[in-house]
């Protein structure tokens, strides 16, 4: 069965950090990008970050640059998303995703094909 795992999700303060894991079971996840998204309640979904299969090609959308990283360990079939400095406009549920497009802008996260997605985390930023 092929699935896509969201973890690390939860409660943290103005300030705090949260690493999110995205466990991919069923099928390799070496070859494909990987990719994270998030929506907040009333809000469109919005592409964050992705980093490519080859050459660890990364893109970050502007909210969170420089305060996010995201990385992948494809022995262990999972994508990392690591959250500093976290505010409270990150409070949203997260999703990764999986794809066969190269990332080459941001435009990935409007246009790329898609495979897999998972079923979300949350992420609450909160004092």
């Amino acid at each position: 069965q092929v699935q896509l795992v969201e973890s690390g999700g939860g409660l943290v303060q103005p300030g705090g950090s949260l690493r999110l894991s995205c466990a991919a079971s069923g099928f390799t996840l070496r070859y494909s990008a990987v990719g994270w998204f998030r929506q907040a309640p009333g809000k469109e979904r919005e592409g964050i970050s992705c980093i490519s299969s080859s050459d660890g090609t990364t893109i970050y959308a502007d909210s969170v640059k420089g305060r996010f990283t995201i990385s992948r360990n494809n022995d262990k079939n999972t994508g990392y998303l690591q959250m500093n400095n976290l505010k409270p406009e990150d409070t949203a549920v997260y999703y990764c995703v999986t794809s066969s497009t190269y990332p080459r802008s941001r435009e990935w996260f409007a246009w790329a094909n898609i495979d897999y997605w998972g079923q979300g985390t949350q992420v609450t930023v909160s004092s």
